[in-house]
């Protein structure tokens, strides 16, 4: 078990499994932590320059997304993550979205496949994932619209 994680360019997954152990899934390896998701997510945004909270309102900024934000962890490497729920609720999840390669529903919520082909079951909606998806995609845009303006 590990104290604490450095996100990658390879993870693709935070689950909770309790209140505070997390299980991280990267495309190769898996990792039980010592921590929650979110507070792994705010010490990752911290250890890139900013914080969880200054994340957000850089979201806020380029799309006018409010809550259940998604979030730009390292600039550089299109690290983003978004939440499958509020951060508020011990379910939530993260995931990257740079490695999603399909979902679908399922009888409990959906299911979401990664581009290694690693599956994962999750308490949500094919609507509400849809959504945050979609969200996600929206600050994916404007972020590379904005590096390409600056060229």
């Amino acid at each position: 078990m590990l104290d604490d994680y450095e996100i990658n360019i390879d993870t693709i997954a935070l689950v909770p499994l309790d209140k505070d152990i997390s299980k991280v899934y990267e495309r190769e390896e898996e990792y039980i932590v010592n921590k929650n998701v979110n507070k792994i997510i705010d010490n990752n945004c911290k250890y890139y320059g900013s914080s969880y909270r200054g994340r957000c309102e850089g979201t806020k900024a380029l799309t006018g997304i409010k809550s259940k934000c998604p979030i730009i962890i390292e600039e550089s490497r299109n690290l983003i993550f978004f939440p499958t729920g509020s951060v508020r609720e011990n379910n939530n999840c993260w995931l990257a979205l740079n490695h999603i390669k399909n979902y679908n529903s399922n009888i409990f919520g959906s299911d979401v496949t990664f581009k290694n082909n690693k599956k994962i079951s999750l308490d949500i909606s094919l609507y509400s994932l849809d959504n945050q998806y979609y969200r996600a995609t929206m600050l994916k845009s404007k972020l590379i619209d904005r590096k390409s303006f600056k060229n």
